[in-house]
């Protein structure tokens, strides 16, 4: 059975972010999507835009000096244009270092990402990292 087209989408941007590839995610996006970031840290908010967004995805590299990792572990939806993803993430910085498990909540029309709702497993040890 073939995969749902949304998502195929997610899988290839999570590819696509993986490889560092800012252009190809650019088109997978709306101009005004936003991607929400839990927690009470420098990076947190609303990241509202597509330059924004990738604004933000590029200070994950530049504060881990290149060592944030993801790995996609499952994608669920729902056929109405919603994509749950369940990813493990790793990263280093300043001597700390994380190992945890997050998500995504993505909303689709058509066939562009709208926007990004995060959830990490634990916002304290998120805070801490990030701060």
């Amino acid at each position: 059975m073939a995969e749902h087209p949304h998502a195929a989408l997610i899988r290839r941007g999570y590819e696509a972010f993986s490889r560092g590839d800012m252009e190809t995610l650019r088109g997978m996006m709306t101009s005004d999507c936003t991607h929400h970031v839990p927690g009470s840290h420098p990076l947190s908010g609303d990241h509202k835009g597509v330059d924004a967004v990738l604004g933000h995805y590029g200070r994950l590299a530049l504060e881990t000096n290149g060592t944030f990792r993801v790995e996609l572990r499952h994608v669920f939806v729902d056929g109405r244009g919603h994509v749950m993803s369940v990813h493990g993430f790793t990263a280093e910085r300043g001597g700390k270092k994380i190992d945890a498990a997050g998500g995504i909540v993505f909303r689709i029309v058509g066939d562009k990402i709208t926007d990004l709702d995060e959830c990490v497993e634990d916002l304290a040890v998120s805070d801490d990292f990030w701060a």
